[in-house]
C-alpha cells in the first residue's frame, strides 16, 4: 500500500514509518520539519502542520490509507493550543479522507480519553467517557477519538482507534527523560503507596498494533472497524517499582519521599489555579492529572485487540527493558 503517517518525526510515527517500510509499503511522511534519516530509508517526506487543512491535503494525494499519529501530548497549556492540534487536525485528516476517497484510517488515541481521575482496574472498552477531565490532552483526544469513529461508514471509509498506554524504549524522547531530568533536579516523589498497577508498551509493539489495525480495515474487516482498542504490553507492573527500575538503569538515585495521593492532588490543584491565575506558561510542577496517574491503577483489558486485530506483543517487558538497559549501559 502507499500510506501517509502524520506525526512521521514522532516517537511512535518514525517507527510506524520503519516498519512499513520494512515490509515494502509506500510510505509518505507529514512533518513540520525534515527528517533525513526516514527519507534516506525510503520516506517521501511532505513538509506541513496537521493544523492547515491544505497541507493535509497536499500530503494525502494518491495514498491508500491513513495512520495518523500527529498529537500535541502534555499536561499543561492553553486549551486553544491543545484543540488545535488534537481535534481540529484530526478532522483535517477525516476530511481530506473523504476528498480523496481513502478507504482505511487508523487514528493514534489515548487511554487518557477515559480518564477521569478514579482508578481503572482491567477495564475494557465498555469504560465511558468521563464527564470531566483533569487536563486538556486528553480531552482533545477524546474529541477526535469520537470524529474519526463516528467517521467509520463501510463501502466509503473504514476507521478506528487505537489507545496505547505509556509508549517507551531505550531512544524514548518524552518520558524517560522528563522522569531522569525530575529525579535529578529533586522534583520527583512517590505519590500514594506506589503499589498502583500500570500499563506500559514498547514502541515497537505500539507500531506493530498500528500495521496490524491497518491490515484488517484495509482488507474490508468492518467488524474491526469503528471502535477503540486499548493497547498495552499485556503485563501491568507496579509503578513505583517500574519507575524505580528505569532510573536505576539510568544511575540515578531512585528518591525516598512520599506524599499521600489526597495531599499530591490538593497540591496540583491549588499550583493549576496560581499558575492560571498568573498566566504562567510552564508547566507546575505537580498537577491533578499527575497526581492520579501515579497514584491510581490504570491497567486495561486488551482482549478486543487481540481478538479482532491479532495483536499480541513482539517484544515482553522483559525483553525491552533488557535491550533499554545493555543500550544505557553502553
Amino acid at each position: 500500500m502507499r500510506v501517509l503517517v502524520t506525526g512521521c518525526g514522532g516517537f511512535l510515527g518514525a517507527e510506524v514509518v520503519r516498519q512499513l517500510l520494512a515490509r515494502g509499503d509506500d510510505v509518505v511522511g507529514l512533518g513540520r520539519r525534515d527528517y533525513p534519516q526516514l527519507a534516506e530509508a525510503g520516506m517521501q517526506q511532505v513538509r506541513g502542520d496537521i493544523r492547515n487543512q491544505t497541507a493535509v491535503l497536499r500530503a494525502t494525494e494518491d495514498v491508500d490509507a491513513v495512520i495518523h499519529t500527529a498529537a500535541i501530548a502534555g499536561v499543561w497549556g492553553s486549551y486553544q493550543r491543545y484543540f488545535e492540534t488534537n481535534t481540529l487536525g484530526t478532522r483535517h485528516v477525516i476530511d481530506a479522507c473523504h476528498q480523496r476517497e481513502i478507504g482505511s484510517l487508523v487514528f493514534c488515541s489515548s487511554p487518557s480519553v477515559t480518564f477521569g481521575g478514579d482508578d481503572q482496574t482491567g477495564v475494557d472498552e465498555s469504560e465511558p467517557y468521563p464527564n470531566d477531565y483533569l487536563c486538556h490532552y486528553p480531552r482533545t483526544k477524546a474529541a477526535a477519538e469520537q470524529e474519526v469513529l463516528a467517521a467509520n461508514q463501510p463501502g466509503r471509509l473504514l476507521t478506528c482507534a487505537l489507545r496505547p498506554h505509556l509508549i517507551w524504549a531505550p531512544d524514548d524522547p518524552h518520558l524517560f527523560p522528563r522522569l531522569i531530568q525530575r529525579a535529578r533536579a529533586g522534583r520527583l516523589v512517590r505519590v500514594g503507596s506506589g503499589e498502583n498497577l500500570i500499563d506500559t508498551i514498547h514502541v515497537r509493539n505500539a507500531a506493530h498494533a498500528h500495521l496490524l489495525a491497518l491490515d484488517r480495515i484495509s482488507g474490508g474487516a468492518t467488524e474491526a472497524a469503528g471502535r477503540a482498542y486499548f493497547l498495552s504490553q499485556g503485563e501491568p507492573v507496579a509503578c513505583w517499582a517500574w519507575l524505580s527500575e528505569i532510573l536505576t538503569a539510568a544511575g540515578v538515585d531512585v528518591p525516598t519521599r512520599s506524599i499521600s495521593y489526597r495531599t499530591a492532588y490538593r497540591i496540583g490543584h491549588g499550583l493549576e489555579l496560581l499558575y492560571a491565575a498568573t498566566r504562567r506558561t510552564s508547566e507546575p510542577p505537580m498537577t491533578r492529572f499527575v497526581a492520579a496517574q501515579l497514584a491510581k491503577d490504570h491497567y486495561f483489558d486488551i482482549t478486543a485487540a487481540r481478538r479482532l486485530l491479532g495483536y499480541e506483543p513482539i517484544l515482553s517487558t522483559a525483553e525491552g527493558l533488557a535491550e533499554l538497559k545493555s543500550q544505557w549501559r553502553n
